[in-house]
């Protein structure tokens, strides 16, 4: 498949862009630091040095691809929107380039707590998260009215580690039993996995190891 990364320097971006050739597939890295970050050389990968708010950057970088990975970060407090403005931006270059599969990234707290309530909502939630979660939330709107062909992952806390391989994921909801955490590499082999799969498409899900 051709495939484009979004966040390609991130945590989870490097693990999808590696995994991703791995498996054989074309790649676009997307993002502002892309040539300073160790890659492997490969006729498979093409550095893509860009502005995520940029239209047309991202339109010609999405163009002629199969599907869209999106691992963009940001900051925690209310001031900032790179999240949403990213993924706004994105959804609409997709439209305009016909490209109809995205798998994106938020957090837990975007899931269900119950029936009723988001994690986000829970009343022990912390209050100092509850800005950057508003900002995933957001995105899970986003994604929810845009028609694509999405898949949003929520996951636990996201650490700098390599595959195991070992994880459970649960549409809507935090896994059962919940681990407070995911490799950063099981998550993108998750993403990858489910771009073969879709088996979660238009949903989201909780995942943790």
């Amino acid at each position: 498949m051709n495939l484009i990364v979004f966040g390609a320097t991130g945590l989870v971006g490097k693990q999808l862009v590696q995994q991703a050739l791995f498996n054989g597939h074309h790649v676009k890295a997307f993002g502002r630091n892309v040539f300073t970050t160790d890659f492997l050389e490969t006729k498979n990968l093409e550095l893509i040095q860009g502005a995520l708010f940029d239209a047309t950057e991202v339109y010609n970088a999405i163009r002629g691809c199969d599907a869209v990975l999106s691992a963009i970060g940001g900051g925690f407090d209310s001031g900032d929107k790179t999240r949403t403005l990213g993924i706004k931006n994105i959804i609409a270059q997709m439209k305009k380039a016909g490209v109809q599969r995205i798998i994106a990234i938020a957090a837990q707290a975007i899931l269900n707590a119950d029936e009723d309530t988001l994690v986000m909502d829970k009343e022990d939630y912390p209050e100092e998260y509850k800005p950057v979660s508003k900002e995933h939330f957001k995105v899970y709107q986003m994604l929810n009215e845009s028609g694509l062909n999405w898949t949003l992952a929520g996951p636990s806390d996201i650490i700098d580690h390599g595959p195991t391989g070992t994880y459970i994921t649960k549409a809507g909801y935090p896994p059962d039993p919940v681990n407070d955490k995911i490799n950063s590499g099981d998550l993108a082999m998750f993403m990858l996995n489910e771009l073969k799969k879709n088996e979660y498409v238009k949903q989201r899900v909780g995942i943790s190891n």
